[in-house]
């Protein structure tokens, strides 16, 4: 992809860089990696590749406002495994990886990551950390640094190897977001979710399905102690191995059990028009013990026009937990693009996930 001339200083630049401005980005010296490969530059995110070496660490951590993370790694390191070749990162392991890309950003631009959809649908606990970091996955106005992944596998042992990409970075230039009732213009000219609804507190709501029109499968279960996932290959595994369906029950709800993993979708279609990218809310403890939804990032053109279903990865916490159907389970936050991508989301990309309904990660056949 080229960067079609992309004036990366305009004084007005502000929002989301889509996939133009981000070659433009390498080419500028603020993505210092080599050559984006192909794929690797989504509409309106960066894959970010896997380096040569990962660390498993008896823990996580943040560096902290007085230390690198190669400083940090120096003292937490248990052993180093070589990804030049193939490595296996194990279920319930803790491991740290350098990133091919480092950034070097100016004050005004600033960066956030999450796991790719395929990453979370494994439930693959993947993170990114910067240099003198105290939280993860925010990336400050200005940083110049290198760029590490946490990652943590938590139901199935995945293998990889260097340029492996678990991991997706944005660009924001400026103050990205709507503006009040900005947001609700957008929806009464294209309408970002179906069946129609209003925004709840400038946000799509989603709400759990658990009874699949009253019936076809409802969920996924993940099978413990299965195989190994090659996370750089697609359509390969038997579902059935490593998953169980599960359909609905007579009242309509589902009960999660304690550290299980699943895979459900929302009751509502969504759309991301070609300006805005969107992202899922934070985990809210206001409803209920469990976690929703690892992979946050909806580029532009994803559902449009009609809609798609959102997948939800879902773990619930410490205590059995009914999710009812229609439940509330988060909320997709939109943001400006700084101008539309060259490309959207689905179409001539041959996205995985376009017209997803309740779909597994692209590891598997349909």
């Amino acid at each position: 992809m080229t960067s079609r001339a992309f004036d990366l200083d305009r004084p007005d630049l502000a929002g989301i860089l889509p996939d133009h401005a981000l070659a433009a980005a390498f080419e500028a010296g603020w993505i210092d990696a080599p050559a984006p490969a192909a794929g690797q530059i989504q509409p309106a995110s960066l894959d970010l590749r896997l380096g040569r070496f990962a660390y498993r660490l008896p823990f996580s951590f943040l560096p902290g406002r007085g230390r690198t993370v190669a400083q940090a790694l120096e003292q937490h390191a248990m052993h180093r495994l070589d990804l030049d070749g193939t490595a296996v990162l194990e279920r319930g392991c803790v491991y740290l990886v350098e990133l091919e890309e480092a950034l070097a950003l100016p004050e005004r631009v600033a960066a956030s990551a999450n796991p790719k959809s395929s990453t979370g649908r494994l439930d693959v606990f993947a993170r990114v950390v910067a240099d003198r970091a105290h939280e993860f996955d925010r990336i400050r106005a200005g940083y110049r640094g290198r760029l590490w992944a946490e990652v943590a596998p938590r139901t199935f042992s995945v293998l990889v190897r260097r340029g492996s990409r678990l991991v997706q970075l944005r660009l924001r230039a400026g103050a990205p977001g709507f503006a009040e009732h900005a947001l609700d213009v957008v929806h009464a000219e294209t309408p970002l979710v179906h069946p129609a609804a209003p925004l709840r507190d400038g946000a799509v709501a989603l709400h759990v399905d658990t009874l699949a029109a009253a019936g076809g499968t409802i969920a996924y279960r993940a099978r413990k102690h299965a195989g190994l996932i090659d996370v750089d290959r697609s359509r390969t595994l038997e579902p059935t191995a490593f998953w169980e369906e599960i359909g609905p029950r007579p009242d309509g709800g589902l009960v999660l059990d304690p550290d299980d993993f699943y895979i459900l979708a929302s009751k509502e279609r969504v759309v991301v028009p070609p300006g805005c990218a969107a992202e899922m809310v934070a985990y809210d403890t206001l409803v209920g013990e469990f976690r929703v939804h690892y992979a946050g990032f909806f580029d532009p053109g994803f559902g449009w026009r009609d809609g798609t279903r959102a997948v939800l990865e879902v773990r619930s916490h410490e205590v059995p937990f009914l999710l009812d159907d229609g439940q509330l389970v988060g909320h997709l936050r939109y943001e400006r693009m700084a101008a539309a991508p060259a490309k959207l989301y689905g179409g001539e990309l041959g996205s995985h996930y376009a017209r997803q309904g309740l779909t597994l990660s692209k590891h598997f056949r349909a």
